[in-house]
């Protein structure tokens, strides 16, 4: 089973149409396409679809290391906003902490246009994911 694999069974971020485009050790980049589905009663992208998008980056680029991660505490800001087209969110492993790692997350659109900052720690817990191959 690969990384990617085992993210299929994040059944709301698939759900959301949010997709993993590329994993690395530290790292993640996800995309999703704005949809009718997605927008909020002002015609943009509803700020919970932005942040399940950017959290779905950020687990892959903190579980990469094959040891069981989960968010301890998440933090966004929105900068702008889209209603089509779509977007795309980059975590980077700031701090690789055998215990308690950090990350950052920019989300962007298709032309490379800032519209979030996401930030997260989380926590490793003792379990591995040993059937995941290690990313390339």
């Amino acid at each position: 089973m690969t990384l990617k694999q085992f993210f299929e069974n994040d059944h709301f971020a698939k759900l959301a149409g949010a997709e993993l485009i590329d994993i690395k050790e530290g790292y993640a980049k996800a995309r999703m396409l704005i949809t009718p589905n997605h927008l909020n009663g002002g015609g943009i992208c509803q700020g919970g679809a932005i942040f399940t998008l950017a959290d779905l980056a950020f687990a892959a680029a903190v579980n990469s290391h094959l040891c069981l991660t989960f968010s301890t505490t998440s933090s966004i800001t929105f900068v702008q906003n889209r209603s089509q087209g779509y977007i795309y969110a980059e975590a980077k492993e700031i701090v690789n902490h055998h215990r308690m790692p950090y990350a950052e997350v920019r989300v962007t659109d298709e032309n490379g246009e800032l519209l979030a900052i996401f930030t997260s720690s989380g926590y490793r817990k003792q379990n591995s994911i040993i059937e995941a191959d290690k990313p390339e």
